[in-house]
């Protein structure tokens, strides 16, 4: 934290306040002490880049004093908060149950955070109760104009996902009640379930609740952070690797990386501040992304980790393949191409045949410049007998080609 700002000044320094409720909120986000929650609903089972923010600003509360709840939508997730487009396909009790099981883990794991699931306090409810003790505090005409459902009177809202906004605010009450839980967080797409849960427990107890919403990370172009090429970044290293979760934040583009090193990082602004210069002084060598690398990946997967997914990507560049097993240059193949092969051919066969070189001469004069490396080893001896025992683990080597070509080679 830094030494010059309170706690909210830092909050809104690196982008993380898009709204408040009221403004008495300041003073108790700075003297700590607040019980509050942050919800993701499971349609997976685990988390994805785009929730990190959201869970990092609670991470931030919750070293600041105070006390972080997530919540898990058990209930929720069966329903399904609408999108703006299109209805959300449902998933089965067993899909969620499933998907519970991931999300929690990895919530206690990474981020030490008590987990609530509102299955608990929603499955006895009957309809009448439903409707009597929550429906009649909901005005049609307040819950049509929240943003979410307007997107969606053009196509069509079934009353299942309309009806989404009123158990989330009752979750809010829940927690209100029986957790002395008094802020919820999220993303500004949640401000409209924020509010609703906000004026649930302002009529039904005359009580005062607070909200606060971060506005999403996004690209230049509004595309959310970390959708690429429609597939999410999960926080899952079995679903995505440290290497693939790196190689991504290493190539983040320029004009927003220091916006990035404020909302996902825990350097000081003192620190982001140098970073800044530093990188403004020499782009190239891309000191803000490796500082925003290192933070994200240590912090989800620790310190070795983020130390591989460097000596992996190195590897593509001539640097040091020691301690790495196959595992961990299979990380690579989803980016260059990946070739099964035979023992017992020539190196110059090889070249051929898995077209690094286009022709046999091209294969010798490339043997001759040392221009051909087999794990960043040179080799020129077009003879030369491609065995398993020039491979990690007897299982896959890089081949490699002047600078630029590369090719998985795996047996």
């Amino acid at each position: 934290m830094s030494e010059t700002m309170t706690f909210y000044e830092e909050l809104v320094w690196r982008g993380l306040v898009q709204d408040i409720s009221s403004p008495e909120l300041i003073d108790k986000l700075n003297e700590g002490g607040l019980t509050f929650y942050i919800g993701t609903d499971p349609t997976a089972d685990s988390m994805h880049i785009g929730h990190y923010s959201s869970f990092l600003i609670s991470k931030r509360l919750a070293q600041h004093g105070h006390h972080p709840l997530l919540l898990v939508g058990g209930a929720t997730g069966l329903i399904g908060d609408p999108k703006p487009d299109a209805e959300r396909p449902m998933i089965t009790y067993e899909e969620v149950a499933k998907n519970i099981e991931g999300l929690k883990k990895q919530a206690e794991s990474i981020f030490g955070f008590e987990v609530v699931n509102n299955y608990d306090w929603t499955k006895d409810i009957n309809v009448i109760d439903f409707l009597r003790d929550y429906g009649k505090y909901f005005n049609v005409n307040y819950m049509l104009a929240k943003d979410k459902v307007k997107s969606r009177m053009e196509t069509g809202i079934t009353f299942a996902e309309f009806s989404y906004m009123i158990l989330q605010a009752l979750d809010f009450l829940w927690l209100f009640e029986n957790r002395n839980c008094v802020l919820q967080v999220a993303g500004s797409d949640q401000w409209g379930n924020i509010t609703s849960g906000i004026e649930l427990i302002r009529k039904k107890l005359d009580k005062t609740a607070y909200g606060m919403v971060m506005p999403l990370v996004t690209d230049s172009t509004g595309k959310k952070f970390g959708k690429t090429e429609g597939n999410a970044l999960w926080l899952d290293k079995n679903k995505t690797s440290s290497y693939e979760l790196y190689q991504y934040l290493i190539n983040l583009e320029d004009s927003m990386i220091i916006d990035y090193l404020k909302k996902l990082t825990f350097l000081t602004p003192e620190e982001i501040m140098e970073i800044e210069k530093q990188h403004n002084e020499a782009p190239h060598l891309r000191i803000a992304h490796k500082a925003l690398a290192k933070d994200i990946i240590t912090g989800l997967h620790g310190e070795e980790e983020y130390n591989k997914a460097v000596q992996i990507s190195q590897a593509l560049f001539g640097g040091d393949l020691t301690g790495l097993k196959a595992e961990d240059i299979m990380q690579i193949a989803k980016q260059v191409p990946t070739v099964q092969i035979e023992e017992g051919m020539t190196l110059i066969d090889l070249l051929t045949s898995t077209k690094t070189c286009s022709s046999r001469r091209e294969a010798r004069e490339m043997l001759a410049a040392g221009a051909i490396s087999i794990n960043n080893i040179r080799h020129s001896d077009e003879n030369e007998i491609i065995t398993k025992d020039l491979a990690i683990d007897e299982k896959v080597f890089i081949l490699r080609k002047g600078k630029k070509k590369y090719s998985i080679m795996t047996f």
